[in-house]
Order: structure tokens, then C-alpha cells, then sequence
């Protein structure tokens, strides 16, 4: 029996803990066409920019760009940026809705990585820093470094 213990992060949103204060996360399953698994897991997938809306009762990733697989070869119909499904429980797509509906607060995609044989996304409700909550972070990290440095 093979064992699939290890997590490999394909693509990361790495700006969004830093413009976002993380309220809640979930994890996603994602409906992706062959040749954007073996793009993502290949390195080609970016998340910066993205994000979730509900539309009607399903979840779906907007902005996301996956490059293709082998661009010589792909169709020219192919868009590396349409919106993909998510794959969430019926009680977690409410909640994002709700929190969709509220001002204030959005729905924002941290990693992509796999779990076992399976690709996931990892959500978050999330709600916009202000600037002076930015700075407060920055001089939070870099104090942190310097006692580091300083052990």
C-alpha cells in the first residue's frame, strides 16, 4: 500500500495574509481538466489576484490563472483564467454566501496543494487590513526577526 503523507504546495497566495485579516478557512476540492492537474502540479498555476464568489449554489475560483500544460499543444479555445468549481459542502457554500453578502468581508484563496492524489484549496473568509494594520504587521515581523537573530 502506497502512503501519500506528504503535502506538496503547488501555488500560494502569499500577499493575501498580509491585505487580509484571516477570519475562518475551509478546504475546497477543485474541478480542473486533466491538463491543468498536471499544469498546477507542475508550477504553473498562480493564485494572486484571485478570488471566490457564489453564484446560485455552487462555489467557484475566479481570477486564477493556470497556464497550460504544453502551450503547443493545447486548444485554442483553452482560457487559463475561467472560473473553476469548487467542490464544498452544501452548509460550507451557505456560510461563504452569508459572508459574501456581508459588507466588508470576502472569500479569498490561500494554497493550492495536494492531499493524497487529489488537488485542494485552501479558503478563507477574510476581511480587508487597513494601512496602519499593514504597519503594525511589518514592525511585528521585523522585531521578531531581530529576536531571532539576537538567540
Amino acid at each position: 500500500m502506497l502512503s501519500f503523507s506528504t503535502m506538496t504546495v503547488y501555488a500560494e497566495h502569499r500577499k493575501a495574509r498580509f491585505d487580509y485579516e484571516i477570519l475562518k478557512t475551509f478546504v475546497a476540492g477543485i474541478e480542473l481538466l486533466g491538463p491543468e492537474v498536471k499544469s498546477a502540479r507542475s508550477g504553473k498555476a498562480i493564485l494572486n489576484g484571485s478570488f471566490v464568489s457564489i453564484r446560485g449554489k455552487e462555489a467557484y475560483l475566479l481570477g486564477a490563472d493556470i497556464a497550460p500544460y504544453q502551450p503547443n499543444n493545447t486548444s485554442e479555445s483553452y482560457e487559463s483564467d475561467r472560473a473553476r468549481r469548487l467542490l464544498l459542502a452544501k452548509e460550507e457554500i451557505t456560510e461563504l454566501a452569508e459572508a459574501e453578502a456581508t459588507k466588508g468581508l470576502t472569500i479569498v484563496p490561500l494554497k493550492l496543494y495536494n492531499k493524497g492524489r487529489f488537488l485542494k484549496l485552501d479558503v478563507a473568509i477574510a476581511r480587508g487590513k487597513r494601512k496602519f494594520d499593514k504597519r503594525e504587521s511589518i514592525k511585528k515581523r521585523d522585531t521578531e526577526r531581530d529576536l531571532k537573530r539576537t538567540l
